[in-house]
This record gives structure tokens, sequence and C-alpha cells, in this order.
């Protein structure tokens, strides 16, 4: 089976949508399969492109079977809904271009966010008479309307992209049980949406304490309780509750809140922590494997936040990774959404209410007078059952090899109506 699988993030980038991609290909390919990935340039989460990659229009680059094709985008410094537009629509029109070249595939895997993408699954459906799966990691419509993002006409017309994007589609596949039932719920039919949850990092199942010391040796952080928080810094973590919960214990110089990673948001948190003159805050760039291993075992409490208004739009996988490593969690999130279910499910933590500080130091303080051993089996066992990597991965390919050898459906091939 040939693959070609449009993503606006791949490797070499370590989080987010461009982990999932990464390794959804390679396990592709290292099966035996065609895969080719038209991208960008890695931008993701600092929002600057590596020199080694910069002033370039185009590269192609091979890495575990894969072949990867990029083209330009803009990457703007500083972040606003205008920019985010530009980019997003930079990045469509030189995909596109470059995708028109490749040779033909049997399916194609787009990946959404950008939803714009739609357009250009499309185009090259209709163009090579071949079916394509939309991966939706983040239902940006939703989130749009939620966070305040943009205008409401704007709003409006994702959510007719979102349709269209959905109704041409072979078949659409979300992470979690209630992001699949938003997308049902929009009108379609239940056995054209199917769960692709991601996938564990299985080599964090059995972190040797070693390595969590070496860790703590090397960053200077000696006994600390650590309380950490990695990954994406962005406007819909609301990371402002981590600080705020620092403040109320800035008295004990026993705990320290460690925030690892880089977004849009990063350098306005940064700000505000030394505004508040924290000591007991720390704040690391994203770590190679070796240190965030280590991040991982060294770690007593990992913490996922998110704004109150964000439910069911998106599905951090830093909780994945939590739980794989056996790390205690405390989520500060609205008590409906996937992760707070997770959390409770799995008794690896606490559910707080979203966006208290308050509370959040609470459930920390009793996480850290409790069975944190008991908690982290949970976790393991957890992880272990629902996302294990044979289990997730077997799932993709088939879920491609059926859309591939599959007539398109009268879905699929409906005047366009958005």
């Amino acid at each position: 089976m040939r693959v070609i699988v449009l993503s606006v993030n791949y490797w070499p980038e370590v989080t987010g949508i461009g982990a999932v991609t990464t390794y959804r290909a390679e396990y592709l390919a290292g099966a035996g399969h065609e895969v080719e990935v038209c991208t960008t340039f890695p931008y993701y989460p600092d929002w600057k492109v590596p020199p080694e990659y910069s002033g370039k229009l185009g590269r192609k680059e091979k890495r575990n079977g894969v072949s990867i094709v990029r083209s330009y985008a803009y990457v703007p410094n500083s972040v606003t809904p205008l920019k985010r537009i530009l980019f997003e629509a930079s990045f469509i029109v030189g995909v596109t271009l470059r995708a028109l070249l490749r040779k033909r595939p049997d399916v194609l895997l787009v990946v959404s966010p950008p939803l714009g993408l739609a357009a250009t699954a499309i185009l090259l459906s209709r163009l090579w008479s071949i079916p394509y799966v939309f991966d939706v990691e983040d239902l940006q419509p939703d989130s749009a309307s939620d966070l305040g993002m943009l205008p409401k006409w704007a709003v409006k017309l994702l959510y007719k992209v979102e349709n269209a994007a959905y109704r041409h589609a072979r078949l659409v596949t979300t992470l979690t049980p209630s992001m699949r039932q938003k997308i049902v719920d929009k009108g379609f039919a239940e056995d054209q949406v199917e769960l692709l949850e991601p996938r564990m990092d299985d080599s964090l199942i059995d972190l040797p304490p070693e390595e969590g010391n070496a860790f703590r040796q090397r960053y200077d952080l000696g006994e600390k309780f650590l309380v950490t928080h990695s990954g994406n810094m962005g406007v819909k973590q609301g990371l402002d509750v981590i600080l705020d919960a620092a403040a109320l214990n800035r008295a004990d110089d026993s705990v320290l809140f460690l925030c690892v990673g880089n977004g849009a948001d990063c350098e306005r948190i940064k700000r505000r922590a030394e505004e508040l003159e924290l000591g007991n805050v720390r704040f690391l760039p994203l770590l190679d494997e070796k240190d965030f291993r280590g991040l991982m075992a060294a770690s007593n409490v990992c913490l996922v936040t998110q704004q109150q208004s964000v439910s069911e739009i998106a599905f951090p996988s830093k909780i994945v990774t939590y739980l794989a490593a056996g790390r205690p969690m405390v989520a500060s999130v609205n008590s409906e959404c996937e992760v707070a279910r997770i959390t409770r499910e799995s008794g690896a933590g606490t559910v707080v209410e979203a966006e208290n500080p308050r509370a959040l130091l609470e459930a920390v303080r009793g996480l850290r007078n409790a069975d944190l051993r008991k908690a982290g089996e949970n976790a393991r066992a957890y992880a272990s059952m629902r996302w294990s990597s044979g289990r997730v991965l077997e799932h993709l390919e088939r879920s491609l090899t059926a859309a591939a050898g599959s007539q398109m459906s009268s879905l699929a091939w409906k005047g366009f109506k958005p």
C-alpha cells in the first residue's frame, strides 16, 4: 500500500501532533508500506524554524523508511489569530503544490489541524480517484469558538469547511471517545467516524530510578518534590494556574514547580513568574530523549492544565506519557472532559476545578501525603491496557488498508456543498 500523509507537523518535532504523525508514519513504513509525508519545516512549539532548515523553499529527506517532502510556510515570530491564519494558508498552498507532483498513492492520511487541509484532500482525492482518511487531532472550529479566538463569521466558515472535510472523507478518525461522539453528533454516521487513539512509548513503562537521580544531579534539583508540567505552553493550557498555586506555596521551599517545554504563551508565563518573584518555579526548554526520560523518572507529580472552556476539543498527548511513565497526576481541567474521565478511571491521580490554583495546590499536597507508588502502578496498568503500541498501531494499519481497498462511498462523491 502506498500512503501519502499530509501533516503540518512532523519529525524533528517531539511534542504534540508532530510526534504522533512521526510514529504512525514510521510504523507503517516498518510494516512494509510505501510512506511519503508532505509537511513543512519544523517550527513547533517554539514557532521558530531551526537554522538548518531556514531560508529554504523546499527539502527532501528520508528517515526510518519514510520519505519526507517539505515545503515553505510563513512562520511568524509572534502568534496572533491573523498571523496563524496566514501561516496555515501558506502551508496549505505550499503542501498542495508539492503533493501534486507526487506519485499517485492508494490512500491519503490527512492530519487536522489545519482544517483547511480538507481543500487539498478533496482536490487530490478527486484528481487521483482515491479515498482519504481525515484524522482529527483538534476540533478546530469548536476550539476557536470556545476560546473566542476568531470573529463569528470566521468561526462559521470553519464549521462549513469542517462539514465538507468530514462529508467527503472515506473515514474520519479522532483521538478519544468523546471527540468521536462530538463529530457523530454533527450529523455523521457512526461507521464513518472511528477511534484512533494515541500510542504510548513502551520504553517508559520501566524507568530505572537511576535515570531520575542522574537528571536531578544534572539540573541541581536535589531532593525537591518535583511537580512537573511538560509539553506545549500555549493559551489552551491555562498555565497561570500553576504560577498562582506556586505563589500560594512560596513558603514551602521543599516543593519545586517545573515547567518544561515551549509554546506561544511561554514568554508571557516566564515574565509573569519573574514579576511574582517565584523562586519555587523553574523553566526548562524542550529536552532530548535522554533528559526527558530522566525528567519523567524524577518527577513526583505531573500536571495537566487546561482552561475551563476547553472540554472535548482536543486531547493532550502528555497524559499518555505521564501514565506510561507511572507518574501520579493532578488534572486541573473541565470535570466532564476526557482527561478528567481518564484520571478518575485510571486511579492515577486527582481531578480539580480548572483555573483554581488553591484546589491544584491542595491536590498536590494530598498526593504528596498519599501512596504515590500505588498511583504509579495504577497509571502504568491503565496505559498498558489502553494505549499499547501494538494494539493502537495495528488498528491504524487495518483502518488505512480497509480505506485503500474499498470503493469510494457515495458520501465521498457527493457534490461539494460546504
